[in-house]
């Protein structure tokens, strides 16, 4: 029985036994892992893959692949010449078993990139907040306030007119202080906005 699996943008047709050289992974040498990602086991295909099954295999070990030279030579009289080098790093495993069925509850973890995130509910993005957020007032409506000022408000806090319109002139220093208004707070007169569009 033969499976195919896809690991770092690539696929590989696999059987038991087989050793083969991947994107790197996260593991150590040693590790058993398992890829999820299965898009054919034995007479099973995929839509685009196929439910419950996995490949568990053996870490071997952590490597490089070929030195590959990249010659950049532009033609003219006063032409440049870039030469630069690179070596893949690569993980090496050994396939231990092909699972048609019951792989998400082998208690294996999964095979994943170095640089990439576990593809699980909880490590999904959040859904990005709408720009008006519930919890404040769309402080954009001030005289002098853009997108960039907005943010730079909100980080410190003031997301409300209720709370511009209640600072004394104690505050109005502070913050021109903390967030670089330069005099921008009085200037545009932002409290005395805040009263009219809080009510």
């Amino acid at each position: 029985m033969f499976a195919v699996l896809k690991t770092g943008g690539k696929q590989y047709k696999v059987a038991s036994g087989d050793v083969l050289r991947v994107e790197k992974l996260a593991a150590e040498a040693g590790d058993t892992v398992q890829f999820n990602d299965i898009l054919m086991i034995g007479d099973a295909i995929g839509a685009p893959f196929v439910a419950g099954a996995g490949v568990q295999a053996e870490v071997i070990d952590q490597i490089k692949g070929e030195k590959v030279i990249h010659f950049v030579r532009r033609r003219r009289k006063h032409s440049s010449k870039r030469t630069k080098g690179h070596r893949q790093q690569l993980t090496l495993i050994r396939v231990t078993d092909l699972l048609a069925e019951g792989a998400d509850k082998s208690g294996v973890k999964a095979a994943i990139g170095a640089g990439s995130a576990p593809r699980s509910a909880e490590a999904a993005p959040a859904a990005k907040a709408p720009k008006a957020a519930a919890s404040g007032d769309d402080l954009k409506k001030l005289s002098g306030v853009g997108p960039a000022l907005e943010k730079k408000l909100n980080a410190a806090g003031i997301t409300s007119f209720a709370q511009i319109a209640g600072w004394s002139d104690a505050d109005i220093a502070r913050y021109d202080e903390e967030l670089g208004l330069k005099g921008k707070i009085e200037k545009e007169g932002w409290v005395a906005q805040s009263q009219d569009l809080k009510a």
